[in-house]
């Protein structure tokens, strides 16, 4: 048998589950306890797309060099699920582990010779220590849990602690879940050498890092930016951005003198009235937005439309997943960048803020309340599957409470009393920004036709080309206003000082590092930005300009960000090589560095050859 060589602080172990079977909250305290010790870990969870009964698997990476991708190898199998025994036997690298449940026995046709199995009777050793059939199927998942504790040399007291603090209020409920943890850790150590040669020791690796999900870090940089209303229609894997909202609102949108909601979350009959609520909104004055993915994206289309040409504020978080149509709901994917970019018929381009992490989630959602706000305009936040709805280590959120927004530019009731005639849609300032008012502002002025149509300055109804021209140019003129207020790029390596480059965005953010340090022990030495927002700001096509070959990394099939590139810079197609992964897995950084090598691989025998 290959053996697995001595490994501290660094191996993959997944877990494979039952959905429905309450293992998520055993893998969480599995995971928490990682992070309590001090050691970076990233936990991804991979679930089918019904309700009960299907194959569900939670993915752990602890890393003490601090990489939080998702690795593509996996070193420990925790299988409790017989559906899947075969894949799940498979998917364990040469020398690895593979705990199961021994309740009953393993087929010998099924085990392989180069990786070691350890069963434990989980579901026998519930049955025997606790009475009632739902506290048995729940325990025996905390079961594993000790028994991983004594195998890993994991820290039982950390364990006995996040247990306590996750029942404080069902004290009862804390007993039991030790017991069962005491039953697996002393298995382990009666019956396995323990620690095996893959086993954990504490650190202090973490500083001011938490474990957060970009969902939830989403919701409450909606309320940091301002938000009062959010509309929605639920679609995974956007709907825990709607329930954490309403849940932190009830909180932080209260009047402190009446008690009274200052609030609104409106679960719309479908996305096409949800955006039209939010489009509503802001028309009043209102901060509001929306979440949703592709598929309510795609439905919203028409008023997304409404909302660029008659120039209202509005708000999405597209947490995107696996497409088209219906796709894969619970895969994650970046495949909604050109359809939000354009969305709607004619001649669209809307802004995008692009998270890697909770943190910028939080930020970015925030930030985003004000370039709608201050381009009058609909704006994206793209955050997708991986990173809505798995934890991530991110750095702890900052909150000031002195934060002012940016409203753009809108009319006081003193500003319009001074001026003879308001032109909604006269571009003033020569930025193609014009000036709003909203309802109520004042008595007698200010007022105009909200409308889809074709108008003049004024807001009056024209089909006249010469007036459509100009307004639909003086959007073009907004558009690269507001470059210049986009988040600028991230460089990464030593900035120009190579002839190869990589862009990328988003998720791939983790798998882009670790592959550029694989790349250099490969000798490729490699300079990289990492893109934040569209429209690109200028430092975008510098960076490709100063570089002779740019690796154009991304999830999705067809390349969506290297044909934005392409489309809106002075950019030579031949120049951005598309690195595309698009199984609705995260990308991992063997699958980068294999491509960018084999593309190397291939030009030096073109070279060669001439």
């Amino acid at each position: 048998m290959s053996d697995a060589s001595s490994r501290v602080n660094d191996f993959v172990i997944r877990f494979a589950n039952v959905n429905g079977t309450g293992s998520a909250s055993a893998n969480g305290l599995f995971a928490k306890a990682i992070y309590r010790m001090g050691i970076p870990v990233t936990p991804k969870n991979i679930f089918p797309s019904n309700i009960q009964g299907l194959p569900t698997w939670y993915e752990v990476r602890v890393s003490e060099k601090g990489y939080l991708g998702r690795s593509g190898i996996v070193d420990f199998v925790v299988a409790v699920n017989p559906q899947s025994l075969e894949e799940d036997i498979a998917s364990v690298r040469p020398g690895g582990y593979f705990l199961y449940d021994s309740s009953k026995p393993l087929h010998r046709e099924m085990m392989r010779d180069d990786i070691h199995f350890l069963g434990i009777p989980m579901m026998t050793l519930a049955m025997k220590n606790f009475t009632q059939p739902r506290e048995q199927q729940l325990l025996k998942n905390i079961i594993y849990v000790g028994a991983l504790a004594a195998l890993l040399d994991m820290d039982m007291d950390v364990l006995r602690g996040i247990v306590a603090q996750t029942f404080k209020s069902k004290e009862k409920l804390i007993g039991p879940n030790n017991l069962a943890l005491s039953i697996g850790y002393n298995y382990s150590k009666e019956n396995f050498k323990c620690p095996l040669d893959i086993r954990v020791e504490t650190r202090d690796l973490i500083g001011d890092r938490i474990l957060m999900e970009g969902n939830l870090a989403s919701a409450l940089g909606a309320i940091y930016g301002g938000a009062s209303v959010m509309a929605w229609y639920p679609i995974t894997p956007s709907t825990s951005v709607a329930s954490a909202f309403e849940k932190y609102c009830k909180r932080l949108r209260k009047d402190p003198d009446t008690n009274q909601n200052r609030y609104a979350v409106i679960q719309a009959e479908d996305e096409l009235a949800a955006i039209g609520m939010v489009i509503g909104a802001s028309w009043n004055g209102a901060r509001a937005f929306t979440a949703t993915s592709g598929p309510g994206v795609s439905l919203m289309s028409e008023f997304i439309g409404l909302a660029y040409f008659a120039e209202l504020p509005a708000v999405i978080v597209n947490v995107q997943r696996g497409g088209p149509s219906t796709g894969m709901p619970t895969r994650t994917q970046q495949a909604d960048l050109i359809s939000s970019a354009y969305a709607s018929h004619g001649d669209t381009k809307h802004i995008m803020l692009i998270p890697s992490t909770p943190t910028e989630c939080f930020e970015m959602t925030a930030e985003a309340l004000d370039l709608a706000d201050r381009f009058q305009t609909v704006v994206f936040v793209m955050s997708d599957l991986d990173l809505g709805m798995n934890d991530h280590l991110t750095p702890a959120l900052k909150w000031d409470d002195a934060r002012s927004y940016d409203r753009g530019k809108v009319y006081t009731s003193e500003d319009l009393e001074n001026m003879e005639k308001f032109g909604r849609y006269l571009d003033v300032d020569g930025d193609g920004i014009p000036y709003r008012t909203l309802p109520g502002t004042h008595p007698t002025k200010g007022s105009y036709f909200t409308r889809g149509t074709s108008r003049d300055e004024y807001a009056r109804y024209t089909e006249k080309g010469d007036a459509y021209v100009r307004n639909v140019d003086r959007l073009v003129k907004k558009w690269q206003t507001a470059k210049s207020w986009m988040p600028k790029p991230e460089h990464l390596g030593n900035e120009n000082q190579n002839n190869l480059g990589i862009i990328f965005f988003g998720t791939t953010y983790y798998a882009a590092l670790e592959a550029m340090d694989m790349l250099q022990d490969e000798g490729i030495s490699i300079d990289a930005l990492r893109l934040k927002s569209f429209p690109f700001p200028e430092e975008v096509q510098s960076f490709i300009d100063n570089h002779d070959e740019v690796f154009v990394i991304e999830q999705n099939r067809d390349a969506q960000m290297r044909t934005l590139l392409i489309n809106e810079l002075n950019v030579s197609p031949s120049k951005l090589i598309p690195i595309l992964h698009y199984d609705g897995m995260p990308i991992p950084a063997t699958d980068i560095c294999t491509k960018i090598v084999a593309h190397l691989s291939v030009n030096a025998l073109r070279n060669d050859s001439l």
